[in-house]
This record gives structure tokens, sequence and C-alpha cells, in this order.
């Protein structure tokens, strides 16, 4: 039990899926040291997160559009997120997604509550850039000057944000990602897979700054070369999502018959055990979920030397990196692939499982949480001390 028992914590999202699919370790860590947690996010199906929780309450978000940017809709989210903390007084606020950190973090500055912003990725806004882009770091920078941390799951988004003066680099900290379960995600032998077939797997949303396009092209390259090769799309559209793929040219690729539209997959494992390489062709992450999965369970991965994918990926060790945007350089390399010895292929997937275990094991990464909220929870304690006498 630390110090700090039965604190409050408030963890903030933008999706109950954001909760169950990236946090359950934070919640699991936070649990064993003893604190009182409540989750604040808007619900969907993925609720159920609840049954693996001991000592966790949600409160749902009324307000919350992830895709909106009606000034008014955003005021009032901001007014949703003040009643809320007002109501619970948590010890500590720790936000999670881009609205979360801008407008609870707000609010957590207005009742004099601590905070911690973690940046999961830059996302949409800075991809696209321009007025929205500006807007967004406006935004930010005004909100992380309360912000006691910000944390950020790759480097190269902190030095962005350090450089352009968003966030004071002494309150900034980078981490690898938000964790794999090693031994959830661990290699598993392929079932049910065609003996003469090579498999390609994109994993993932799917929205044109993935680099679906791009993967798509990449394989009718490969494809009129290579009859023996097969490429699989696992996963589906996001209409809330400004970047997701149209209807229309997702049906053109599968009707071209150039790839195989597997849909969503309710264990990704499955996909991930009977694929060859899995290929991640984004424009930018945080730290590629899918890349330290694929890694975990012993697969060679393809991805882009941009933030987010570069370090997860030691060229030519565990997998390869290619340009963004260039589904030249993505067949290339898928070609150079295809040369490999199966002992080499299986070399790399080796060397991967052993950087997710020495850097990207989720209880690296809960560990780092709980160390940083225990550190923060006094400042809190002691300001009330004061306060109160």
């Amino acid at each position: 039990m630390c110090r700090n028992s039965m604190a409050k914590i408030a963890i903030v999202a933008n999706s109950t899926w954001n909760i169950f699919n990236f946090r359950m370790n934070i919640l699991r860590a936070l649990e064993a040291e003893g604190h009182d947690i409540i989750v604040i996010a808007p619900i969907d199906k993925y609720i159920f997160y609840l049954n693996e929780c001991n000592n966790v309450r949600h409160i749902s978000l009324k307000s919350l559009s992830r895709k909106s940017l009606n000034p008014i809709k955003d005021t009032l989210l901001f007014f949703e997120f003040y009643r809320v903390l007002r109501f619970e007084k948590p010890d500590l606020v720790l936000n999670y997604t881009v609205k979360p950190n801008i407008y609870a973090n707000m609010a957590a500055r207005f009742l004099d509550i601590p905070s911690i912003c973690v940046v999961t990725g830059l996302g949409y806004a800075y991809i696209k850039g321009g007025w929205l882009e500006s807007l967004t770091s406006l935004l930010y920078k005004i909100s992380f000057r309360s912000a006691k941390k910000v944390v950020f799951e790759n480097t190269d988004d902190r030095l962005l944000f350090s450089s352009k003066k968003i966030a004071d680099p002494a309150q900034c900290i980078s981490i690898k990602g938000c964790g794999i379960n090693t031994g959830f995600f661990k290699p598993i032998p392929p079932q049910n897979k065609p003996e003469n077939k090579i498999i390609f797997s994109f994993i993932g949303r799917f929205l044109y700054d993935k680099g679906v396009k791009e993967f798509v092209e990449a394989a009718k390259i490969i494809r009129s070369k290579h009859p023996h090769t097969e490429f699989r799309l696992i996963g589906e559209i996001d209409p809330d999502n400004p970047a997701t793929v149209l209807e229309d040219e997702l049906l053109q690729w599968v009707n071209e018959k150039v790839v195989d539209d597997r849909g969503p997959s309710s264990d990704v494992r499955e996909e991930i055990r009977n694929s060859d390489c899995i290929i991640f062709p984004s424009y930018r992450e945080a730290i590629a979920r899918v890349l330290q999965e694929a890694m975990a369970m012993e697969k060679p991965v393809i991805t882009t030397d941009v933030a987010g994918c570069r370090e997860a990926v030691d060229h030519g060790e565990n997998g390869f990196l290619v340009p963004v945007k260039n589904s030249a350089a993505l067949a290339e390399c898928i070609d150079r692939f295809l040369t490999l010895s199966v002992q080499e292929r299986e070399l790399m997937g080796r060397k991967g499982r052993q950087k997710v275990e020495s850097e990207f094991d989720e209880n690296i990464i809960s560990d780092f949480f709980v160390g940083l909220i225990n550190e923060l929870l006094p400042i809190r304690n002691k300001y009330a001390g004061k306060k109160s006498s």
C-alpha cells in the first residue's frame, strides 16, 4: 500500500473504448496501490471493462464529441467537466486524448486540482496542419500552463511541443506508448494458414492517415509480380474521424480483389498469428500499438519512418522503415522482405519480441505512472492542509 492510500484519482478520456484498449494496466496498478478511481468518459459498448475492476466508478460524459469543432459544444463540455470535478473533488486528474487534455485540464485548473496531461499522439489536426493545428496548439498552450506534468508517448512529440513552446520543457516527459501485455500477446503458431501463401496484414482503423491507401497501392504492385502473396485489411471505417476512408473507395479496393477486407477482429491475435508480416504505413502515431502487438507475437513489421513508428523498429533488425506516403518505396520493401529466408524472418520476429519485453511492457508504463502520481499527490495534500488550517 502506498503512502497516499485511498487518494481519489480521476482518469479522463474521449471514449470508454480508449480506456478498455489502452488504460487497463494503469487502472489495475492504481487499484493495487489502494487508490479510489473514477473514470470520466462517454459510455460505449466497452463499458464492460468495469467487470475487470474492483474499485473503479464510471461517470458518463454527455457533451464530448470527438469530431466537433463547435465552440458552443466545447464550452458546454468545459462546464460539464467543471461540474463533475467540483462534485467528485479528486486529489489528481489524469487526462488522456485531446479534448480532456484541454477542457478537463482547464476545469481542474479553476478548481485547483493537480493534473497530468498525456498526449497520446498528435492526430488529425497536426497531420492536416493549417488553422486547425494552430488552434489546437494555442488551446494546448493555454491548458498546459497549469498541468503538473505533460507526458508524451514518444520522443518526437515531446521535442516538437518543447521547441514550439506549446509546453514548458521542464513539464515534459516522454515514455514509450501505453504498454503491451506480453503475457497476452505472445508467440502463437499459425492455424489453418495456407502453406503456399505469404500473408501481409494491415490492422487498424481504415483512415487515410494510417496509410491504408499506400498499403493497397503497394499490394497492387506486389500481387502483379508475386501472386502467391495475400494482403489483408483488418479493421473498419471510423465515421467519427475526418480522415476516414470513403466507403466507395473501400468497395472499389475489395472489388478489384487486390486486398481481402476481413472486417474488424474480436481478437486481433488470430489475425497476427496467421500473418507473415504486419504492415502499418501510418503518417504519424503516438507509438503504434499494432506494431508492438505484432512484435510481441514475434512477427516482423514494416512501417513508416515517422514519429511513433520509428521508435518501435530497429531497421533491418526487427522490421523495416520506409518513407511516408510512398507506395512505391513500400512495395520495394515488401519485395525485399520476400527475399528473406524463413530463418531470417523468424530471427526478426524474435528480436521484435525482445524489444517489446525490454522497452514496451505494460508494467514499465504502469510503474512509471504510479511513481509519478505518488510523487505529485503530496503537493495536493500539503496545500489542502495549509488551506484548512
